[in-house]
């Protein structure tokens, strides 16, 4: 499965084609060898395992939307057979890694030593071991509720100490506010704000320009459409250093952003442009550039063509997002077009044409259900009594409104165990390093 894994991440056109799910299929018995839960007992290996996953997870995506990545070496531990020894190997050749010959394992009448040198075999164990755990919420909170509050617990002074960094820094450079928007644990955070600090102090002077705006540390460096400082969490702070002296620079474009915006809604009959809530995150200049392609694509359209009859004369009740360069045309869960820049005049009417109906009909359903959810998912924290409620980008409204009526619904069997708790929705159960408590939308009782 590791020379798999590396062979598919190289050819970056396949991975570009497949979706998230079809993705995430595919490296199903990967995720089950190296999958944080079995190193319970172990909480370095268990960190490791993690961040390395996240790091995956961050070039996956960055693959998907057509963003360059650079050759990186993921280490992950494994588990021999034995359960005490631990063995970190960077994904590559799968010659390298500590498989064992066991002639007496059989399942479903399969026996796997003629599969000694096929990675399957490990993961195949995994996976027993795996669905060992309960798969029931009450069964599972059960037995892990006391070890999310341990490491909740030993994230404390971490938590606390980033709070303290957080507000001294806002205050010392005048900053609106800073934000962890890069998907690693608190301890990676702290240390951003530690190294930014250090880089404030030694170069004070070019940190004026940072007075009244927002940093945020992500997977990229620039400056966002709405105006804010990224700084990528794995870059150098020369780098950050350098993307500071410039900050002005990109004042002008933002600047004209709003002209851009408003020039592809006229061409397309007043339509909304609209920026997704998870949206991958995209710069300023490329923004602007995109807008540019876009605009002329379509007014060179409209000088051949005309619009469908069947539609409206105005499309000022729908939203269209331009979210990449290049990608696949897509109808939010929210009903709003998710268009790459590149996309041909005739393919984007075309889109348009066979999906009005039920765009209309997801933007109605949104309207309604997105304060539902904003009101469900306070209750959910009150009454359960819960520390944080958060979800993954994935979670429609539709999603969490379901899971949160089913845990009020059974508050009173749950809710003595998840009394200050960090509860995180997605799809699949585990404790997060740093105490969160994760648990998959669906869950059963």
């Amino acid at each position: 499965m590791f020379c798999t894994l590396r062979k598919c991440l190289h050819r970056k056109e396949a991975v570009r084609a497949l979706s998230t799910g079809e993705i995430s299929t595919a490296l199903r018995p990967f995720y089950f060898t190296v999958h944080p839960d079995l190193f319970g007992q172990f909480p370095t290996q268990r960190t490791v395992n993690e961040n390395s996953l996240k790091q995956l997870s961050s070039l996956l995506e960055s693959l998907q939307q057509r963003r360059p990545i650079k050759p990186t070496t993921l280490p992950f531990y494994l588990r021999s057979k034995d359960e005490k020894d631990l063995k970190a190997e960077p994904v590559v050749d799968k010659s390298k890694f500590p498989y064992h010959h066991d002639p007496r394992v059989e399942r479903d009448g399969i026996n796997f030593s003629q599969y000694e040198d096929d990675p399957f075999y490990m993961s195949i164990l995994m996976k027993r071991k795996i669905n060992a755990e309960p798969d029931t919420f009450k069964a599972y909170v059960e037995k892990h509720v006391n070890e999310a509050h341990i490491k909740l617990e030993a994230c404390r002074p971490v938590r606390e100490e980033v709070e303290k960094l957080e507000k001294m820094l806002c205050q010392d450079l005048g900053l609106k506010e800073i934000i962890w928007d890069c998907g690693w644990n608190i301890a990676h955070y702290r240390g951003c704000l530690l190294a930014f600090q250090a880089l404030s102090r030694h170069h004070p002077e070019q940190m004026d320009v940072l007075k009244n705006r927002t940093l945020v540390f992500a997977n990229g460096t620039g400056i966002s459409l709405e105006g804010s400082v990224m700084l990528n969490s794995g870059e150098v702070r020369h780098n950050w250093l350098d993307l500071i002296k410039n900050v002005k620079k990109y004042d002008p474009m933002l600047a004209r952003l709003p002209a851009f915006e408003k020039a592809v809604s006229r061409v397309l009959l007043d339509i909304k442009i609209g920026r997704r809530k998870f949206m991958p995150k995209v710069m300023v200049g490329q923004y602007e550039s995109q807008l540019r392609q876009l605009t002329t694509t379509l007014s060179d359209y409209r000088g051949r063509s005309r619009y469908p009859s069947s539609w409206p004369s105005s499309l000022s009740s729908h939203e269209i997002v331009i979210e990449a360069e290049a990608g696949p045309l897509m109808l939010s869960p929210t009903g709003q077009f998710i268009v790459p820049s590149s996309c041909p005049g005739f393919l984007l009417v075309n889109f348009i044409t066979d999906n009005l109906d039920e765009a209309t009909k997801r933007l109605n359903h949104y309207d309604k259900i997105k304060h539902v959810e904003r009101e469900i998912h306070d209750r959910t924290i009150k009454e359960l009594g819960l520390l944080a409620l958060n979800k993954d980008d994935s979670i429609t409204p539709d999603l969490m409104i379901a899971c949160c009526e089913r845990l009020l619904s059974h508050k009173s069997i749950l809710g003595p165990f998840l009394e200050g708790v960090m509860l995180w929705v997605t799809h699949y159960y585990s404790v997060m390093s740093d105490g969160v408590l994760c648990i998959p939308w669906d869950w059963k009782l």
